[in-house]
């Protein structure tokens, strides 16, 4: 069994990232955005730091489950978010901004909704 208080305040603290990540991300309309002005660069490092530390709440969220809680969610390519972490924490200065962009644009909201039903589902439980 698992600290199912802890393991709901790093859901919220997700979904409160994501909520940040999609408002951060709707002056966007492409890619040049992030990487000719100053503003959609400066963009693009906050939602990178906001995508470093869901993806390092999500390898917690595994550790302190013992890999179960997310497993049971697999609309979300959760290796993949988690690996997202790993590229831009460890390649920073070449980070592929279409990649960023296509990750806010199609993935995002989508994990916000499954962070939404993990919480709801773990209250009722």
């Amino acid at each position: 069994m698992y600290d199912k208080a802890l393991v709901q305040e790093i859901l919220k603290q997700i979904l409160t990232a994501t909520d940040k990540v999609l408002y951060r991300f709707e002056p966007v309309d492409n890619v040049s955005f992030f990487t000719n002005s100053p503003e959609g660069m400066e963009k693009l490092d906050s939602i990178c730091m906001l995508l470093i530390a869901i993806g390092e709440s999500l390898k917690n969220i595994d550790k302190i489950t013992n890999r179960t809680l997310l497993a049971a969610y697999p609309e979300i390519n959760w290796k993949g978010a988690k690996s997202m972490r790993d590229i831009i924490s460890h390649q920073y200065f070449s980070i592929d901004a279409e990649i960023i962009f296509n990750v806010c644009q199609n993935n995002i909201e989508k994990l916000h909704d499954t962070i939404s039903k993990m919480l709801g589902d773990s209250k009722k439980q």
